[in-house]
Parts: structure tokens; C-alpha cells; sequence
């Protein structure tokens, strides 16, 4: 199989393009900067800077967009993070309509932020939308992927939860200060973290790519969410360290501003429709995950 992937060199696409490897397929990587992006990535990945580079393929795997999470939410950071999912979508999406031979299947990105803050409600992929700017980003996100299926592709849109490993993400931020002792919830810690492993989540990717009745929208999350203060003692246990240091949300809110929405609210979301259709989960306890995990990275 021949796949395409914008977004390769992130913290899943680089997994990704191991396990595709590994499995003797050809992953193609799309990047704006193929020296950075070779840094990376093994040497056998392809990388090419532009769509009119692309040829031909059997499979697209759309990830890029630019991290949430890595400063405050001003009017001009808001722009880029719609202009680095959806513009990208967008162009990708105009590329297969023009294409002669079109990929069977596009799978693309989204988050659960799609859901908003929703307590502790229990969202499947039939849930309603949430309304602030994570959700109406990941609406407009995925809007625009699905317009491939007009042209005869299969897309799959897979809502992507909080990520673990120790190669990037949320829990390579939390390692150092828990391991220091100084690690705690955030606010009161009874906002909901539906998390996954990166191997569950390049897993899930790739029976998407593979399962030809799969369409549509899916919750990349762990079977069994749990609280940030859940989360918290988790992490403490696994790393044998102390978490009695919580941060307050009036100090998250002031540091962060409306981005802090993103460690203070949260969304109890949960994998039905691959579990339904026979998708099995590695993963489904955090507390042998963060083990595994962590055993794996000594």
C-alpha cells in the first residue's frame, strides 16, 4: 500500500510511518520543510513538499495541524490553527477531485474537543457537537474532509483523544514535574481525560485504513476514561512519586487564558462504533498503559 500523510513528522505520524514500515508498505511523507522533517523520520520514509509531487496512491492519512496547546489562543494563533487543519484539508481534498486514479480511503483528524465541554456525560460518535473554538474547529475540520466522499472516497474521521508516550504529547510535558514531585491535578480534577496509547491510536489508523465497511466518525479514546485526579494518582503510582501539588484554576486561567478550557474542562468519550465493529483496544486500563509505557522508554 502506498500512503500519503500529511502531518508524518508529528508525535503519531512518525509512529505511524514505523508501523507501516515495518509492515512493508510505502509511506509518502507531505511537509512544508523536508529538511526538518527528515530529522525525524527513518530514511526509507518518502518526503515530498508539494501535491503536484504526489503521483499516485492507494491510501491518505491527513494529521497536520499545528499543536493546540503551545501558546495562548490570540486572534492571530486561532488563524493559524484553522488555516493548518482546514486550508490543508481543504487543498488535499481539491487534489483528489482532480486526480484520475483517486485513493479508496482518506482518514482524517479530528479531536473530541469536536464534543465541548460536556461534564460527565457520556459522548459515543452520536453525539452532539460542542459550540466554543475547539469544537467548531474540529466541525469545520472534519466538514471538509468528508467533501472527499463526493468523489468516490472512503472517509474515515477519527476523534482523537489525549495521546500517550514518552516520544512527545501531553505526557512527555507532565513526565519532568511529576518526576521532580511536583505533579498534581488541574482545578479540582474532576474534568474528564479520555486518553489513548499511540500504539492503540496507529492501531486504530491502520484498521481504518484496512476495514472497507469503516466510514465516518470515530472516537480514538481508551474504552475506560478517567478523571484528571484519577490521572493524576495514576501517574504519581506508576512514576512512585508523590501529587499533592494541584495547580488551581484561577492560575491556569491567568497563565493560559481561554486555552486553559483545554486542562480545566473536559469530555467523557467513548470508543463505541470501532468497538462495535471489532476493533480491540491494547490498552484499555491506564495504569498498565503508563506502565507499559514507561517500562517501554527505560
Amino acid at each position: 500500500m502506498r500512503c500519503l500523510i500529511t502531518g508524518g513528522s508529528g508525535f503519531i505520524g512518525r509512529a505511524l510511518c514505523r508501523s507501516l514500515l515495518a509492515d512493508g508498505h510505502e509511506p509518502v511523507v507531505l511537509t512544508r520543510d523536508a529538511g526538518r522533517a527528515r530529522q525525524h523520520l527513518l530514511a526509507e520514509v518518502a518526503l515530498i513538499e508539494h501535491l503536484r509531487d504526489a503521483g499516485n496512491f492507494d491510501a491518505i492519512v491527513n494529521l497536520a495541524g499545528e499543536n493546540l496547546s503551545d501558546r495562548r489562543w490570540t486572534a492571530a494563533r486561532k488563524r493559524a490553527l484553522r488555516a493548518s487543519r482546514i486550508d490543508t484539508t481543504r487543498k488535499l481534498v481539491d487534489w483528489i477531485a482532480a486526480q484520475q486514479r483517486k485513493p479508496r480511503v482518506l482518514v482524517s483528524g479530528s479531536a473530541i474537543g469536536w464534543y465541548g465541554p460536556r461534564g460527565d456525560e457520556e459522548l459515543d460518535e452520536n453525539a452532539s457537537p460542542g459550540d466554543d473554538f475547539a469544537a467548531q474547529l474540529c466541525r469545520d475540520w472534519e466538514a471538509e474532509a468528508e467533501k472527499a466522499s463526493a468523489f468516490g472516497v472512503r472517509v474515515c474521521r477519527i476523534r482523537t483523544g489525549i495521546v500517550l508516550d514518552t516520544g512527545g504529547g501531553a505526557l512527555a510535558k507532565m513526565l519532568l514535574p511529576f518526576r521532580l514531585g511536583l505533579g498534581g491535578r488541574f482545578g479540582d480534577g474532576r474534568q474528564w481525560m479520555s486518553w489513548v496509547a499511540r500504539e492503540d491510536e496507529v492501531r486504530l489508523i491502520r484498521w481504518l485504513l484496512g476495514a472497507e465497511s469503516a466510514q465516518g466518525a470515530y472516537n480514538a479514546t481508551a474504552p475506560v476514561p478517567v478523571t484528571n485526579a484519577d490521572f493524576t494518582r495514576a501517574l504519581g503510582t506508576a512514576l512512585h512519586r508523590p501529587t499533592i501539588l494541584p495547580a488551581p484554576a484561577f492560575a491556569l486561567r491567568l497563565m493560559l487564558g481561554e486555552m486553559a478550557n483545554l486542562l480545566l474542562t473536559g469530555q467523557r468519550v467513548l470508543p463505541a462504533r470501532a468497538q462495535a465493529q471489532g476493533f480491540v483496544f491494547r490498552y484499555g486500563d491506564l495504569p498498565a498503559a503508563l506502565n507499559a509505557i514507561l517500562q517501554a522508554a527505560m
